[in-house]
Parts: C-alpha cells; structure tokens; sequence
C-alpha cells in the first residue's frame, strides 16, 4: 500500500495540519516522530533499500514524505536537552550524531526509491545560504550584493559609500542595518567568533511566493515598518504576480531542486526585486489564515494525488 508519511514532530502545528488535510482526502499518513526519535518510534533498518521497519510494521517504499525537520541538533527548534547536555555533552552529542545517521539515512533511501519528497535530502545543499545564493547569481537570478566574511577589512570595503545590512549566515536573529559605530575595530572583533551576513540594504516592498511542484501556488505581499518583516507583519495580502516573477521563483525552486519553498524578495532601491532565500522547510499556516489562502489544501491535494498516480 502506498503511503504518506510526515517527517517531524507530532507537537509541531504543520505536520499537524498536513496530516489532518491529508486525512479529509481519505488518505491515514504516517507521522514519524522525529523529535522523539530515538526514545520513539521504533526504527528498524534492513540491508534491502525497502527493509524500513516503524514500530514492528513494515512501512517499506512511501509514495510521498512531507519533511518538516528531522531535530538533528540540540539547537533546533522544539529540542530541549538543556539538562542533557550539563550533565554530559559529549554523550548528548553522541546520541544526536548517531540520529543523525538513522534517519538521514531513512531518507535517502525514501529519495532513492522515488517517493515525491517535500522536499529531499539531496537539495539540503542547496539551502544553505552563502552556497543557495550563488546558485541563484549563477542562473542568473536577481540577487542582491552580499558578502559573507570574518574579514573586518572586507566588511569595511563592502560597506563603503552604502546602506548595508547585516544578518547571522544561517539566520535566527533579525535583520539589521550596518551603522559607522559596527565598523569600529571592538565590533567588528566579534567576527573572530563567528562569520556575518552583510547585503546591500533593500528598502522596498517585501514579497513571499510559494512555489509547488513547479508552479506558483500562492504570493503575498508582507507590509511592514521594520527592515526585518518577521514578527513585524502589519499586513499580509495575497496578490498576483506578473508572469516575470512567477518566472524569477519557478526558476529558482527548480535550481534549487525544492518541491515546496516559500521564497522571499524584496524591492531595492532602484526598483529590482531581488531573491534573498528560498526556505526548504516554510511556514504557510499563518500566510493562510491571514490572506485567505488555501496553501494547506494545495499541498495535501499534492500529496493524495502522489499516492494515487504511485497505485497505477
């Protein structure tokens, strides 16, 4: 039998909505519990590529996996192992890294074998920011000026004569502008800790576009006071796009490899829109519920119609 399976936690508001969509198609997913994993479920592995075992019951080859997170890092979100990791960091680590191995490699056996993955492991790469970015510059995307350095020295030529702002490489924390007291040598020591993202400053319009299987699912724009929309949303309105940017977001999620990404650009200056990120794992509940949309729907509709063209 094909199936559907959500890769996350059961506590997490996606995989919750995901599967409830999905099961209104008449379709029971499967949720494997990342979060918990290894407490549970019980994950068994063959040397067969479809030897895939969950809780005694053979699961074998998905039709379609909806990847949330797979919690591989005593960082990630909802992971709590603070006390873990006090009493024994090295141990903690251990057990992460062995995780890390089970379910990575649970999911390369899913891509493998062809299950329509949301998105699969193989695009990882692509995501991460500073490499993500260069990639878009190469098909030649719009892209705004960025620079990822510990260099002080290069911080300050970038930063010469422009609007700069900076960002974590891998992000978590808002976006924020470069003022002349950053560029003294005390700030900018902080770099020896860790590498910055600096981009020209865009202060246009903010957008977010949803590509789905190739398509643009939904578009939004994000109205906002701050440089950082990001709980900072004052209104979210979906909109349609001119066919140049469907074009711009298809293209990028297709370099990208993504089946499902939320895309976000934003208006410089001179009136470019430029790509700043495509996320391989985006939060929608809230553009729908705001906007009116029916992102949920879309990709449950996407994944139900997997498992169906997967039992012909």
């Amino acid at each position: 039998m094909s199936r559907v399976v959500l890769a996350g936690s059961a506590e997490d508001e996606h995989v919750a909505a995901v599967a409830g969509a999905v099961r209104e198609r008449g379709v029971e997913p499967v949720v494997f519990d990342s979060l918990r994993f290894p407490a549970s479920p019980r994950l068994a592995l063959g040397e067969s590529i479809d030897d895939v075992m969950v809780d005694g019951s053979p699961l074998g080859q998905p039709a379609t996996v909806y990847l949330r997170a797979l919690h591989l890092s005593p960082l990630s979100y909802l992971v709590d192992v603070e006390k873990e990791m006090e009493e024994n960091w090295s141990k903690t680590m251990v057990i992460f890294q062995e995780k890390g191995e089970m379910l990575i490699s649970l999911l390369l056996r899913w891509e493998a074998q062809g299950a329509a993955i949301y998105n699969p492991l193989s695009a990882s790469d692509t995501t991460r920011k500073p490499f993500q970015l260069s990639l878009l510059a190469g098909a030649g995307l719009p892209v705004p000026r960025t620079l990822w350095t510990n260099d002080p020295d290069a911080v300050r030529r970038f930063a010469a004569g422009r609007r700069i702002a900076y960002k974590p490489v891998r992000g978590g924390a808002a976006t924020k502008e470069l003022e002349p007291k950053d560029l003294d040598d005390r700030r900018l020591s902080s770099l020896a800790n860790a590498a910055v993202c600096f981009q020209e400053l865009l202060p246009g319009e903010d957008l977010r576009v949803f590509v789905l299987d190739g398509r643009v699912a939904a578009a939004y724009r994000i109205e906002t006071d701050a440089l950082d929309y990001r709980q900072h949303e004052q209104r979210i309105t979906g909109i349609e796009i001119d066919e140049a940017t469907k074009s711009i977001c298809t293209r990028a999620a297709a370099t990208l490899r993504l089946r499902f990404t939320g895309i976000d650009l934003k208006r410089a200056e001179d009136g470019r829109l430029c790509l700043l990120e495509a996320n391989p794992s985006p939060m929608f509940l809230g553009f729908d519920q705001r906007a009116g949309t029916d992102l949920l729907g879309q990709l449950a509709d996407a994944m139900v119609g997997a498992v169906q063209g997967h039992g012909k």
